[in-house]
């Protein structure tokens, strides 16, 4: 029988892209994620990795074999659930992965909630950018993640993953405070502030911009936006603000009439496929649903 362990150290590999970077994710060493992978290239008596540069690629016979992991984990994954179901009320270790805003404007009070009506369970809480948190639900070191998507970006992957939407978020554009645009022209030159240039909310905001006729000069980039907010207040930077965050700082900032107002983007709650009905990734979900439903109504 293959060895599940060294079946999951096969899929971290394909998930982090090279074998140096699953072992720094899981703080394993090289060598000895290396000596389980030929462990278990033995017991398949098939070459799963074949080396490419100075990195490793999966082979086809590889691929299909973390596949079948998926399969597995995931019936896995339902066995604990229902397992689970058979407890009275939600209890238990939950560790939520959630970006920044949600972080400081949801999930204080939905954890807050959960722990006044379900004192058996433990909520724990990281701060992760939504890319890596996906990576690491997968990887099984958080159980639930709350993410965000943007129109016309890639979203979650959609295998090993359960996505509920927990609301809209408008984002709309805000031009630099205290400059005067007479016509959209002037526009071209305006400086922007941007999260990362590879994030999807940067590939988003590119998008709207190049559609519009502009093509933005990124001068800032910053993953925090209340940066951008602050840049965009000292007349700095134009910027694309979800309205989350400008509720939360009571901005008087007044978005632009010269850029789009009717974008939105989506704030999802993902878990690992077969784990959807666990009783307590079921409280979790809608605590946040609820505590995501009053700080928009504030």
């Amino acid at each position: 029988m293959l060895d599940l362990r060294r079946l999951t150290l096969l899929r971290e590999v394909k998930l982090h892209g090279s074998m140096s970077a699953a072992a720094r994710e899981l703080a394993y060493s090289h060598s000895a994620i290396s000596q389980q992978l030929g462990l278990l290239e033995k017991e398949t008596g098939v070459i799963l990795l074949e080396k490419v540069g100075r990195s490793v690629k999966l082979t086809p016979a590889g691929e299909e074999l973390v596949q079948n992991t998926e399969a597995i984990l995931a019936a896995m994954e339902r066995a604990e659930a229902d397992l689970a179901t058979s407890h009275q009320r939600p209890q238990g270790v939950v560790t939520v992965a959630a970006f920044t805003t949600i972080s400081r404007n949801v999930m204080p009070a939905a954890v807050a909630e959960l722990a006044r009506n379900f004192p058996h369970l433990d909520v724990h809480l990281r701060r992760e950018d939504p890319e890596l948190a996906v990576t690491q639900l997968l990887s099984r070191q958080v159980d639930a993640v709350v993410t965000d998507s943007f129109p016309g970006t890639p979203g979650a992957p959609s295998g090993g993953i359960s996505t509920t939407v927990i609301g809209q978020d408008p984002v709309r554009g805000y031009l630099p405070r205290g400059h005067t645009f007479e016509n959209f022209d002037q526009l071209r030159n305006v400086r922007w502030v941007l999260e990362p240039l590879s994030s999807a909310s940067s590939q988003w905001a590119l998008r709207v911009c190049r559609e519009l006729g502009i093509e933005p000069i990124v001068a800032h980039v910053s993953s925090d936006l209340l940066f951008h907010l602050r840049m965009v207040e000292q007349g700095l930077a134009a910027a694309f603000l979800p309205d989350m965050v400008v509720h939360e700082v009571g901005s008087d900032l007044a978005p632009s009439s010269w850029l789009p107002s009717d974008q939105q983007r989506s704030i999802q709650y993902l878990v690992r496929s077969g784990s959807e009905l666990s009783p307590a990734l079921l409280a979790v979900r809608d605590a946040i649903v609820r505590a995501f439903e009053a700080a928009f109504r504030k």
